[in-house]
């Protein structure tokens, strides 16, 4: 997407915090970099420390073979300081691990906010299927790469 197009998307975006978000993110050119355990799991090891630090508090994540899928409440910061400061720690964590060189995630990210009615564990229930819905696993338990509050 071009970088105008990359503005549109931000029109209008609001950061409140003690809202809750469904954020992905997604790998550049979509290469499925987290078939390799090790570098998932230094990317989970990431989502972990935004947590940790306060910047917001996980209730769900699927981290998919080339996005990432994270239900979050957000903390004191932006989306768009979460976001930069995992995507920049990720990057950093999988070139020392032996990642190519080269940018890890796509520019920019989509958020949803989750209005006080919708079923927030619909929508974690939702992510967690992912991996199902891919063809990838039978069952959410056979798929490794996923956490949620409520279970």
């Amino acid at each position: 997407m071009d970088s105008q197009g990359n503005h549109r998307l931000r029109i209008g975006r609001v950061s409140e915090p003690g809202r809750l978000y469904l954020l992905t993110a997604v790998t550049r050119s979509r290469y499925p970099l987290f078939c390799n355990i090790w570098f998932a799991r230094a990317v989970i090891q990431q989502l972990r420390l935004a947590d940790q630090q306060g910047n917001c508090q996980t209730l769900a994540w699927v981290l998919m073979p080339d996005h990432l899928h994270w239900l979050i409440e957000l903390g004191p910061i932006s989306l768009g300081s979460l976001m930069c400061a995992f995507k920049s720690r990720s990057s950093c964590a999988l070139y020392r691990l032996g990642a190519e060189r080269r940018h890890i995630w796509q520019r920019g990210y989509h958020d949803r906010a989750l209005r006080k009615e919708d079923d927030v564990k619909a929508a974690a229930r939702y992510i967690v299927a992912n991996p199902m819905r891919a063809g990838l696993v039978q069952r959410a338990g056979e798929y490794s790469h996923w956490d949620c509050v409520w279970l």
